[in-house]
């Protein structure tokens, strides 16, 4: 990294939700954020929206289901590390779900969909960060995962379900063959946070059950400790709730 830069913090799924959120409680700890998703209208929100508060984010486009071509994660990195430097800390936040997600009504298609942008996506990722953390004998992946990863969520449907508790064993892998340079991930599994992900559902949440759930910017915060930890600490995997923790009680719901 070149001397007088800033650390440099990359964030997929920037544009909205918790991906958003990392990105300013990051770049209020000093660090250059880069914010990459699809649309270019939303990552420069965030960027807009951040004006005039400490720290630096930038909007990069990239689609985390292009394998190659100008748009792919490969691609985006080596922009990033033209301009900014090499990335120390990896943010995975991209995610989808289909709001038809019963085996009775979903399809191949959304299932295949659901299973590239939550997992192969994050494997694409982390396949173009991997080097550049090894040269540097450092680096932090924070794979944004669900309390559907934790703890079965019967709501949550097989692909997303499927997809999620997969990013675990992503983390579990890194840390057993990384850890020799330096590198360490967390398989963070957040319950209910009131992002546009809940559009998604069969039912949506009412307004009021909303209010009760993590904010963005509760796992922005999260994010942030994890970044601020000594590199000597790696948090295998997080789980955080909000006190109301509704979770439970779906499943006990569904149980019945």
């Amino acid at each position: 990294m070149t001397e007088g830069r800033h650390p440099v913090a990359w964030i997929l799924g920037g544009g909205s939700g918790i991906g958003a959120g990392s990105a300013r409680a990051l770049a209020e700890a000093g660090y250059t954020v880069v914010v990459s998703g699809r649309r270019e209208a939303e990552l420069q929100q965030v960027v807009d929206a951040h004006d005039g508060r400490p720290g630096r984010i930038v909007a990069l486009p990239a689609d985390v289901s292009a394998s190659d071509g100008p748009s792919c994660p490969a691609a985006a990195l080596a922009h990033i590390e033209a301009e900014h430097g090499e990335v120390q800390v990896l943010v995975y936040s991209a995610g989808t779900n289909v709001t038809s997600r019963y085996w009775s009504d979903t399809d191949p298609e959304d299932f295949a969909r659901v299973l590239d942008v939550n997992l192969t996506g994050a494997a694409r990722a982390i396949h173009a960060v991997l080097p550049g953390m090894r040269r540097a004998q450092n680096g932090l992946l924070i794979l944004v995962s669900s309390w559907a990863a934790w703890r079965f969520a019967p709501t949550a449907g097989a692909a997303y379900s499927a997809s999620k508790t997969a990013l675990g064993v992503l983390a579990e892998t890194l840390n057993v063959q990384e850890r020799q340079h330096g590198i360490r991930a967390t398989h963070l599994c957040p319950g209910e946070v009131h992002t546009d992900i809940l559009k998604t559902r069969p039912i949506v949440p009412t307004e009021a059950e909303q209010q009760l759930m993590l904010t963005a910017d509760d796992l922005g915060e999260t994010v942030r400790y994890l970044a601020a930890l000594p590199s000597r600490i790696c948090v295998n995997e997080l789980v955080i709730t909000p006190t109301s923790n509704t979770s439970y009680s779906a499943a006990n719901a569904a149980a019945r």
